[in-house]
């Protein structure tokens, strides 16, 4: 019998701060990817990279090691609860950035960029069980979709962020510009964020607890095809941050100063349709808003096949399609995860760990297959996306046995409205 959510209007923050604040935790990993893509070419250049597809690897190693770590923190904050791992998360991103701004060896500062995400992969499993410990089913979408509406701004702002940073300073003032973020961020939450772990779900260190609850949370039909699903979509969207200097820059021939705004102007589009999912899951439910998204995904994809050969190099096809399809995302990443999610509540941070690891761990491996396979056109990248789509809507199939659309439970009449207050009858019993 799973325990009933904790209502949040018993916290000492209210549900609009929380919403910023576990935004600002997630959006720290994406700053540290984001906020680097105007300076890889100068890292490379200045810590003496030969390749040039060598570039990506400030990126790639980050979001794989970050992967990697999710498996950790979960059932710590399973066990000691969820302040204690965000709080260790943000210590090890100050440290570490500070010691990257002091490096001058490209292979040095690559073990411990990878050192960085290991350590602060809790920014992703910490804030998602703090979600499902206050909310479930469509109104967990819903908060979730809130949350990464703001969090999505990161990505927007980072590029041209990062880029500002360097008119006053080299690429070393970006990592000490991560440390005081990580600072503060720190401070906020030693003040201000309570636990939100009950006493009778705290689980015991215990490997074989361990590892079943997290092949639990892995195994479980209805969750894994919406797991690997997003480890498959966000995929994508990595081969398109691992290699957006180069499809901008080098294929399209985009200068230094449109870059990011051309990045960030894209990456905008899943800010809004996050904006609009929060809005209509509660209404139609997340497995028909997800479900539609992810066949129109796979449309747009074709298309862009299409124009990767028809109008090959023309940026003027690419943007469009491409601001579609990270639009379309804003209608998957949220839905998915808080269904996949559903059944746990009882062992929400080890679900999160496992998930997201193979989100996040797997995800990164496909977008560093999609940026190693850049061969100076747009071809590769496209199909990648039409690839990755596809095969997500046939996972999705398989957790919904063939089913698409169904609405398992609808909400009751005023449940979770306003205050986040939400009731569990047993494991699973409101399924979005």
């Amino acid at each position: 019998m799973a325990t009933a959510p904790r209502p949040i209007d018993a916290m000492t923050l209210g549900k609009r701060e929380l919403v910023v604040m576990l935004a600002l935790l997630m959006s720290l990993n994406a700053l540290g990817i984001d906020a680097m893509l105007p300076a890889v070419d100068e890292i490379a250049r200045d810590l003496g990279a030969a390749d040039g597809n060598d570039r990506q690897m400030v990126i790639a190693v980050y979001t794989v090691m970050m992967g990697v770590g999710c498996l950790v923190p979960g059932s710590f904050a399973d066990r000691y609860g969820r302040r204690p791992i965000i709080l260790f998360a943000l210590g090890a991103a100050c440290v570490l950035n500070l010691l990257i701004a002091t490096l001058t060896d490209f292979s040095t500062m690559l073990v411990v960029r990878g050192l960085t995400g290991l350590m602060c992969a809790g920014l992703l499993v910490a804030p998602l069980a703090i979600v499902r410990d206050l909310y479930e089913g469509d109104h967990m979408a819903r908060l979730m979709s809130t949350i990464a509406a703001v969090f999505i701004t990161v990505p927007v702002f980072a590029p041209s962020i990062g880029q500002a940073i360097m008119l006053v300073g080299d690429w070393r003032l970006i990592f000490v510009a991560l440390s005081v973020v990580a600072a503060g961020a720190a401070v906020w939450v030693w003040f201000r964020l309570p636990e939100t772990l009950t006493r009778e779900n705290r689980q015991e260190v215990i490997l074989p607890v361990i590892a079943r609850n997290m092949l639990s949370a892995l195994l479980n039909r209805s969750s894994i095809g919406y797991t690997l699903g997003t480890l498959l979509v966000m995929g994508g969207v990595f081969g398109y941050v691992n290699s957006g200097q180069q499809l901008y820059q080098d294929a399209f021939g985009v200068d230094d100063e449109t870059f990011p705004i051309l990045f960030g102007a894209t990456a905008a589009m899943m800010a809004f349709t996050n904006i609009v999912n929060s809005r209509i899951v509660t209404r139609f439910g997340a497995r028909r808003v997800s479900h539609a998204g992810v066949i129109m995904f796979i449309a747009v994809s074709a298309v862009q096949v299409w124009s990767s050969y028809v109008h090959y190099g023309n940026i003027y096809w690419f943007l469009p399609l491409m601001s579609v399809n990270l639009a379309l995302l804003g209608f998957l990443g949220s839905n998915f995860g808080s269904i996949a999610m559903q059944p746990f509540a009882h062992i929400a941070g080890s679900a999160s760990s496992v998930q997201t690891f193979f989100r996040m761990f797997g995800a990164a491996l496909v977008g560093m297959v999609i940026g190693q396979a850049y061969d100076g056109s747009a071809i590769p990248f496209a199909w990648s996306l039409l690839i990755c789509s596809s095969l997500a809507l046939l996972l999705v199939l398989y957790s919904e046995k063939g089913k698409l659309f169904r609405r398992l439970n609808r909400p009751r009449q005023g449940q979770g409205q306003g205050q986040g207050q939400t009731q569990i009858q047993d494991q699973g019993s409101a399924n979005p």
